[in-house]
Order: C-alpha cells, then structure tokens, then sequence
C-alpha cells in the first residue's frame, strides 16, 4: 500500500483509539471527582492520595500490567484483548481516569462550599445541588477534556506494550514516528509529527481559550 494509505490508516486509529478513550474516561473520571471534592466520607483523604499517585503512575507499568492480563496466561486472556484498539483504549482509559478525577477534585473542592451553602438557602435536594455543582463546572470540565485527549494522542508507552504497534491495525501516530524513525524514513515521520503537533497546539489554545473565559 501507499505512504499515503499508511498516514491515513494511523491518523485513523490514532483518534479512534484517543476519542473513545478519553470519553470514557470524562465520563468516569468526572463523577469521580465530584464525589471527592465534594463529598464527607471516611477515607476521603486516603482514596485522593491514591488517586493523585495514580496520576502519575508510567504508562509503561500501566502498559505490563494490561499485557499480563491480557496475555495468554492472563485472566482476561478468552477476551483476546491483546494486541487489539480496545485493549489499547483500556489501558488509556486506566491512564486518564485518574487525571480526570484529580483535575475536578480540587475545583469542586473550591466551589462546593459557596454552592452548598446558597443551595440550602433555596431548600434544594443534594441531588439537585450536585447538578448545580458540575453545572458550574462545565468550563472545567471541558478544558479537562481536552487536557484528557492530548494525553490520549501522545500517549505511547502503554499503547506499544498492548497494541504491539502493528501496520494496519493498532499502529498509531506516536508509535508509527518512532517506528519509522528506526527505518530511516523521516519524511513519513515528520509528517505524523507535524499532525500530531498541529492537534496538541489546537487543543492546548482551546484549554487556554476556556481557562480565560470565566475570568472575563
């Protein structure tokens, strides 16, 4: 096939792969950080440090982990995830979860106090003063999305151990420049390169752009 099918092939994967993880993870990530930021529960405190250690955790131990459980003597292994776009969104989703909730935690956090104590006033239900609370945190939410999907696009520790990188089907761009890095063609992966720099510098305006909106 051509240079040109290839590009499209894992341009293709690439935000297939980084969409439906970083959506998963929005929508896993965001209830998670409601309820720490807001909620009085035994064990807060300890859960949000775990969490935070999590946000930090390698994708490349993320990556093993994932290829011992899906691997042929896994637990996960009649799922045959290995070496498949789906697996790779799990362990991105793994990943990102984590930074998800630890971005919201804190924000929530701040605004919660003033939200709970003006919702009171007005008799509303808890269930209506958390919708209040992620309604008041949309721009957060947003621009912790889009922080999400640059993560997911420049992703590749965790995505090489479990998608194998392989032509056609989970190469995606992070993967495919170091992989014709080693071949020797630089057109091919300065160009990926230039895509996905492109991308993170459109997402990385749209954060800012959101981030002084609520200031104005």
């Amino acid at each position: 096939m051509s240079g040109s099918s290839l590009l499209k092939d894992v341009v293709g994967v690439t935000l297939r792969m980084s969409l439906a993880s970083s959506i998963t993870a929005l929508l896993l990530g965001v209830p998670f950080g409601v309820i720490l930021g807001s909620g009085r529960f035994a064990g807060k405190k300890i859960i949000i440090v775990i969490n935070r250690t999590l946000m930090g955790l390698p994708p490349v131990v993320c990556g093993l982990l994932c290829y011992l459980m899906f691997c042929g003597v896994g637990p996960l292994r009649h799922l045959k995830l290995l070496y498949t776009v789906t697996g790779m969104v799990i362990a991105q989703i793994l990943l990102i979860t984590p930074i998800v909730a630890g971005t919201i935690e804190p924000f929530v956090a701040s605004v919660y106090p003033e939200i709970r104590e003006t919702a009171k006033g007005l008799g509303l239900s808890k269930l209506k003063i958390l919708a209040l609370t992620v309604n008041e945190s949309k721009y957060q939410i947003i621009s912790t999305y889009l922080l999400a999907l640059s993560r997911a696009l420049a992703e590749v520790g965790a995505v090489s151990m479990v998608g194998g990188a392989i032509a056609y089907k989970t190469n995606v761009m992070t993967t495919a420049i170091m992989n014709f890095t080693n071949m020797g063609n630089f057109k091919t992966a300065l160009a990926l390169g230039m895509i996905l720099l492109a991308l993170s510098l459109v997402l990385n305006v749209t954060i800012s752009m959101l981030q002084w909106r609520p200031e104005r």
